[in-house]
């Protein structure tokens, strides 16, 4: 039996770039370190593991621009070639794009993997360069649907209210990239949020982190309606901490998952406020980088 996820640990990172080496840069004579680069921790980071432990296949998933995602490093082992790793990864990437906001994939595919990826959807669009003077590349491209279970409708009306009531959320350039009932994902422009470090600006962190609980609470209650029609109420911000673990840099969008929230609304029915508690985290690429800890109270409305 496989697993398909993020490295989680150390160890399991290092495998996962041991194994990227070996397929990719090893039989040319590259040393270890050389399947790396600059991007690695801004990136999102896929593999295929077995029960045993062993990383059987690996791809990775990088930001361009806004609306424009970039596969790289696709390896799969020489022992479970044939079995549709390679497929599974393309997917999960894929997904994970289309979630993001992403709107184009782009690749530069070895000659040997054009076919692979032609039967995934992917066109060639030109020659794109040879490695180690004998492998040929091909740039390819393939544009992404939105994602089926994204409730577009819904997150346009909540953009709609941030921009139009929260200047600095339109200044920010928020976004909303999936809400899908189980989960909201956001992001905002990374070159506009940037501070002196080129980091994410602390500040801009923690209103991306903000808003997206806000706007959690919002679309839940929104839903909610549907139900209960004289379910209505403002929502503020009561109390919130957050805890900054590591720099960003590149790919940064925040998110709230349902395990992580935990209040109803039915003390609006009694005229009474209702209380939301929820986690919302800021990712860069596929690790924590922020936990925002918020309570939210939505007052009723007449």
């Amino acid at each position: 039996m496989t697993t398909l996820r993020s490295p989680k640990t150390v160890e399991e990172l290092t495998r996962y770039y041991q194994l990227r080496w070996e397929i990719l840069r090893k039989p040319w004579g590259q040393k270890q370190g050389s399947e790396q680069d600059k991007y690695e921790k801004q990136a999102i980071h896929k593999m295929v593991i077995n029960e045993q432990g062993e990383i059987l296949a690996v791809g990775r998933l990088e930001k361009v621009d806004k609306y424009q995602g970039k596969i790289r490093f696709m390896a799969v082992s020489e022992k479970a070639q044939g079995q549709g790793l390679g497929q599974q990864i393309i997917n999960a990437l894929e997904q994970q794009a289309s979630q993001l906001g992403m709107k184009e994939i782009t690749l530069n595919a070895r000659e040997n993997a054009v076919g692979f990826y032609q039967k995934r959807g992917y066109q060639t669009v030109k020659f794109s360069h040879t490695l180690f003077d004998e492998i040929k590349h091909y740039t390819m491209v393939k544009q992404l649907n939105v994602h089926s279970l994204h409730k577009i409708e819904l997150a346009q009306t909540l953009l709609g209210i941030w921009h139009k009531t929260i200047p600095l959320s339109k200044a920010m350039e928020l976004q909303i990239s999936y809400y899908d009932g189980q989960k909201l994902m956001t992001y905002c422009d990374a070159d506009f949020n940037q501070n002196l470090h080129h980091t994410m600006f602390a500040g801009s962190i923690y209103t991306l982190a903000t808003l997206t609980g806000w706007g959690w609470v919002y679309l839940a209650l929104q839903e909610k309606q549907q139900e209960q029609k004289n379910l209505r109420g403002d929502i503020v911000l009561a109390e919130a901490n957050i805890k900054y673990h590591a720099p960003i840099k590149g790919l940064a969008y925040g998110q709230v998952v349902q395990k992580d929230v935990s209040g109803d609304f039915d003390n609006l029915l009694q005229g009474k406020k209702a209380r939301i508690k929820l986690v919302a985290h800021v990712y860069c690429g596929d690790k924590i980088a922020a936990t925002f800890q918020a309570s939210y109270v939505v007052l009723p409305k007449n």
